[in-house]
């Protein structure tokens, strides 16, 4: 088939530092108070007092939603979401539409390759620049997928398993087990500055769901950055005796010679896993080379569907799980199509953990939730990525080109 050409690149915002609080959508930490995500959740800034209640006090939410819509010459359109907000909007609109408009449909992986070299300049290989570079990269295997009648995993090359089955993260992996889930990842709430009793306090959590859960549910801890080596060993040997199943994202995100010395020195039995705030395949081949059990990249983050692809192959051959964070439809069309994806996470966006909210919402509608800790692929038949932008949602289009 003969497909179109791409004739015009959209960049639009949503939230952020100057907008109203609360409002979710593809920066899913913007949330209402109350809420578990921002409910002393160690994080690397937890050692400055006025800033280790709420990761929102140190501006986690203050980039908003970028939201990048591609049309065709047809009249076809595809879009994708993810965070970088104005300044993903500028980026996008004055700089990578050279790139896109003029180009076939289905050239994306040349318009992929020209973004990324063209960024790297001031890109650093990651960042608010991968944040645009992925949502743009999104967008176009949607509008690929919509132009083709397609959904996208098919254009992978079609599903490897019949459904996807979760684990939950959230702050009560007790209700996850009761709605199917096959594990719950707790957020840590201390670090290195708390000490031994930081330690305690955690390790005792992981006990308390370990005797509400039972012996065989999966029960997991993110954090987020926020600790050093030491701390890190010292808490997974203190939770090795409720069977663990992995710690998640100790280190800041580039600290590989540090991820190594925690492989060495974890539990046996008990993973590594980490990766969601890398944004380039060459930092994912120097986190496989460190040995961790489970390679972790954001498809909104990383460098799009087309980064994700490229880090699944390379995960593969060295006999590592890929586990994308979160990102709903964006990474469900392709763990679906990957052999070394036998799970994959769901973010448990209500404020307490009692329902289940979709992670965009209430960005995106037709995005679909499990049920029963599950999604079947045939949730997943529809063109593109199968789903659409909320009209009731208020996006700004800041800049031109």
């Amino acid at each position: 088939m003969t497909l179109a050409t791409i004739k015009t690149v959209r960049a639009y915002s949503m939230g952020g530092a100057n907008a109203q609080k609360g409002q979710g959508g593809g920066d899913y930490h913007d949330q209402g108070s109350g809420h578990w995500i921002d409910d002393h959740v160690a994080s690397p800034m937890s050692k400055y007092k006025e800033y280790e209640q709420s990761r929102q006090s140190f501006g986690l939410n203050v980039l908003g939603t970028l939201v990048v819509e591609v049309e065709a010459e047809d009249g076809a359109r595809g879009f994708a979401v993810s965070t970088g907000g104005e300044i993903g909007c500028f980026i996008v609109e004055k700089h990578l539409s050279r790139f896109i408009e003029g180009k076939p449909v289905s050239a994306i992986r040349l318009i992929h390759d020209q973004m990324i070299n063209a960024t790297l300049f001031y890109s650093g290989g990651g960042g608010v620049v991968m944040n645009a570079v992925s949502c743009v990269d999104l967008a176009l295997w949607d509008l690929l997928g919509k132009s083709a009648g397609l959904p996208v995993y098919q254009l992978l090359g079609g599903a490897v398993r019949d459904e996807l089955i979760f684990y939950a993260t959230g702050a009560r992996p007790d209700l996850a087990q009761g709605m199917g889930f096959i594990g719950g990842k707790m957020p840590a709430h201390w670090g290195p500055h708390d000490g031994d009793e930081g330690i305690r306090k955690d390790a005792a959590m992981v006990a308390r769901f370990r005797e509400e859960c039972g012996p065989d549910f999966w029960l997991m801890l993110d954090c987020w950055m926020s600790q050093d080596v030491h701390y890190a060993v010292k808490l997974a040997h203190a939770c090795a005796p409720y069977n663990l199943k992995w710690l998640e994202e100790s280190l800041p995100p580039l600290q590989f010679e540090g991820y190594a010395a925690l492989k060495r020195n974890m539990p046996p039995g008990m993973m590594v896993s980490t990766g969601e705030h890398l944004g380039s395949l060459e930092a994912f081949r120097a986190l496989s080379d460190t040995g961790v059990d489970i390679l972790q990249p954001d498809v909104g983050w990383c460098g799009g569907l087309t980064t994700l692809l490229e880090v699944a192959a390379l995960a593969k051959a060295r006999g590592q799980l890929v586990v994308p964070h979160g990102s709903s439809v964006y990474s469900h069309h392709a763990v679906i199509t990957f052999t070394n994806s036998p799970f994959s996470e769901f973010l448990m966006m209500s404020p307490d953990c009692a329902t289940l909210r979709p992670q965009f919402d209430p960005l995106l509608t037709g995005e679909p939730v499990p049920v029963n800790g599950r999604i079947h692929r045939l949730v997943l038949d529809k063109p593109g990525f199968g789903v659409e932008l909320n009209p009731e949602c208020r996006l700004t289009r800041p800049y031109t080109h």
